[in-house]
This record gives C-alpha cells, structure tokens and sequence, in this order.
C-alpha cells in the first residue's frame, strides 16, 4: 500500500511526503503530525521535537493536543504503528506553534487565498489560469489540459441548457447526470468514482483518453438535443439524457469489439491509495 500524499504541503516542501488517512465517515483528512513537524523544522528525529511540543502545547492548555487522534499509519520499515494526527484544522494550529522559517510560506499562502479569489471577480481568467498551472504540477499533458479546460466549458453549456428546461435542484443535476454515465457506463458517477478508488478527486481527471472522449459524446449530443427537442421538467429531461449515453455506449461498443477488451478501466491519476474498512479491519486485527 503506498503512502498517501497531502498535495498542499507537496507544492511547498518539495514533494516530503506526509502520510494522511481518509476518514469515510467524516470525510475529512488525518495527516501524520510527526511527519508534519518533521518537516517544518527539518528535524532528523520529527517524533521527538512532536513530543516536546505537545507537552508544551499541554501544560498551555491547547486544545490541538486534545484533538489530536492516534491511528495505525504505515511507517518506513513496512510496519503499522500508532501515530498522532490531526485534521486539516489542527495541521494549521500546530504549525502556527512551531518557530520556523519554513512555516511563513503556509501563513503567506493562506493570506494570499482571500485576495485571490477577489481578484477572481474581475478577472475569471485567473482562475482558468490557476487550474492549468495545477494540471501541469500534476503532470498532466499539454493535450489533456487544452482537452480538459474545453470539457469543463461543455459541461456549462449542458447545465445552463438543462436550466432553461426547468432543472434548477442541484438533486436534478445529478439525477441527470448519473443517467449518462450509466447508460453509456453502466455506473452512476458515484459506482464509477469507486471503481477508480476515488473519493473527492474528480472522475473526469482520472479518466484516460477514451473515457473522456466517451464522456464528452454523451454529454454534448445530450446537449444538442436538449436544445433543438427543450424537454421540460426532470422525467423528460431524463429520456433526452438516456438518448445521449446511448449514443456513447454505442460507440463504445464499437470500440471494445475492435480493441477486444473494455475501455472502461480502474487506473487513476493518483499517486497515493487510500485505506479501505477492509484494509482497516486487517490493520487493527494487528
């Protein structure tokens, strides 16, 4: 099982990699705080300077100490161990604790987030900027970006028409939606985010060529027959969706008996897995 990865402190340390686990429940990140501490004092021994500080942290009354967990995370010699964690939150708060050069960057980056976004609101071409700049640091092709960035412009048109034929739930949208994937699929976006071992990560990013070419069929000839027949209402709107996947799942059936294997794959853009209940279960059993 390889270590998970928190990309936000990738960008900042040079890729150091900081093990974190995904709590399904809760749905929210755990990051290993020797890890974290570690790096920010470039420390050779991270658990003992994490030590300290939490009994320092303690005797203050901080809370981060108290929210702090301890799960079973992998460590360099292939064993589970018990590790203190904390949320996103307490990543912050602990870092704030923490005198160090390496900790101002964080700070400068989330005072920057606020203007950011302002500065959004007269220019949106910002925003199209920052998520090329983020596909390129993933490693994405210069082919897939251009791809990728038409998609997202598609995908508006096709909701901007499914608004003038009445869809207004976000509920509908993915009502919708889920009748594409599974028509031309045989998932919802759901059932198919799972089998690529998915959880908040787009499905659209971690789909290969073929997917995306599939998904982009279905969604623009759904489209343009929303436009030309103006279904109105969820149940008609649902018949012009199922039209559209069926257009897909057509040619995709021409595809796999060319190719003579399913274009359909589990492969995903990640460079982490996550730890499944099962996988869990095992580890605790340890």
């Amino acid at each position: 099982m390889n270590q998970d990865k928190m990309h936000l402190i990738n960008k900042i340390f040079n890729n150091e990699t900081i093990r974190t686990i995904w709590n399904k429940e809760e749905e929210k990140y755990y990051v290993s705080v020797v890890d974290l501490v570690g790096i920010i004092t470039e420390s050779k021994d991270g658990r003992k300077y994490w030590n300290k500080l939490k009994q320092r942290l303690k005797n203050e009354g901080n809370e981060t100490v108290t929210n702090c967990h301890q799960l079973k995370l992998k460590a360099q010699d292939g064993k589970y161990r018990l590790t203190d964690v904390v949320d996103i939150e307490g990543m912050f708060r602990i870092i704030e604790s923490i005198p160090s050069k390496n900790a101002e960057p964080i700070k400068e980056w989330l005072a920057k987030l606020g203007s950011e976004r302002i500065d959004e609101v007269f220019d949106p071409s910002i925003a199209a900027q920052r998520a090329i700049d983020l596909y390129r640091a993933k490693g994405y092709e210069e082919k897939w970006i251009t791809k990728r960035m038409q998609g997202i412009q598609d995908r508006k048109e096709l909701t901007d028409v499914w608004q003038e034929n009445g869809i207004t739930e976000s509920k509908e949208f993915a009502i919708l939606t889920n009748e594409i994937y599974k028509t031309w699929s045989g998932m919802t976006a759901k059932e198919y985010k799972e089998f690529k071992g998915l959880r908040k990560e787009s499905l659209r990013d971690n789909m290969d060529n073929l997917e995306v070419s599939l998904t982009d069929i279905s969604e623009e000839v759904t489209k343009r027959l929303a436009k030309k027949t103006k279904p109105k209402g969820l149940k008609e709107n649902i018949k012009v969706a199922h039209a559209g996947g069926q257009v897909a799942k057509n040619t995709r059936d021409e595809i796999e008996n060319l190719l003579g294997e399913s274009v359909i794959t589990n492969q995903n853009k990640l460079n982490y897995q996550y730890i499944d209940e099962k996988e869990k279960m095992k580890i605790k059993e340890k």
